[in-house]
């Protein structure tokens, strides 16, 4: 098994893939520190200034919007290899495909761990270098903040897992990119829109993740705009739950799923 996640770090590394999302992972950081400097005051519409809780979170939760860059990662972890025909040279050499499943799991849960600790990093160092640059004091001491950026480090090591799932199930790669994006940045919100079905977005990946770092500004843009109230998130510790929930049946849904398939397109 530690061969198998060797030779998933080598593919990871081989290739410019691994390039793009450091500087994603750069770029999702330094993106809160000019929303910083610019300031939640200066959005369309309005908000509360870094000095406030609720401006400082949500510069935070916009964070969250750059989940799809590990899910991305994680998707191309198995769609990539049918898309270029080396899912073949892999299922010779680890005959028992649960094995090497397993092993992209492993190695894209670190990867995907790797770029939110990075991401959070320059996030944070920006949020506190516009604070400092503009010389107020921001609204959360800076121990929440920092646990607020772990929680949304590991938020991404989750999305990267979700990501191998659906490049499992779906396998082409063009199509599981384009799900992948439909589904963050579409179908999420577009359900909060629906009367009665809305109350499901808790419940949801994205849903589950403004819960656990306290990110209510989209819900309650959506209920201004519609002019209905905004949708009750869950309690932060049931929202970590329920991405826990989410990364272990994305784990079952990528090891098993392929196990009957052919491995030829």
């Amino acid at each position: 098994m530690m061969t198998l996640v060797a030779a998933e770090w080598t593919r990871l590394t081989s290739t410019r893939l691994w390039l793009w999302g450091l500087l994603a992972a750069l770029g999702s950081g330094a993106l809160i520190g000019l929303a910083a400097l610019v300031g939640p005051e200066n959005f369309t519409p309005p908000l509360p200034g870094l000095e406030t809780e609720e401006g400082t979170r949500v510069l935070l939760g916009l964070l969250g919007f750059t989940v799809f860059a590990p899910a991305l990662l994680g998707t191309n972890a198995v769609a990539a290899e049918y898309r270029h025909g080396t899912i073949t040279a892999t299922a010779l050499f680890a005959p028992r495909r649960w094995t090497w499943l397993a092993a992209k799991l492993a190695a894209y849960t670190v990867a995907g761990l790797a770029y939110g600790l990075l991401a959070t990093a320059v996030a944070g160092g920006a949020l506190l270098g516009a604070a400092a640059l503009k010389g107020v004091t921001l609204g959360l001491p800076v121990g929440t903040v920092a646990v607020l950026l772990g929680r949304i480090a590991l938020t991404m090591a989750v999305y990267t897992l979700l990501g191998v799932a659906v490049g499992a199930l779906l396998r082409n790669q063009v199509l599981a990119l384009l799900a992948v994006g439909a589904y963050f940045y579409m179908v999420e919100t577009a359900l909060m829109l629906v009367p009665g079905v809305k109350e499901l977005y808790p419940f949801l990946p994205g849903g589950a993740t403004a819960a656990l770092t306290g990110f209510t500004y989209l819900s309650e843009a959506v209920a201004t705009q519609t002019g209905t109230s905004a949708t009750a998130l869950l309690p932060a510790a049931a929202g970590g739950a329920v991405l826990v929930a989410y990364a272990l049946v994305a784990a079952a849904v990528a090891v098993a799923a392929p196990l009957r398939r052919d491995i030829a397109r």
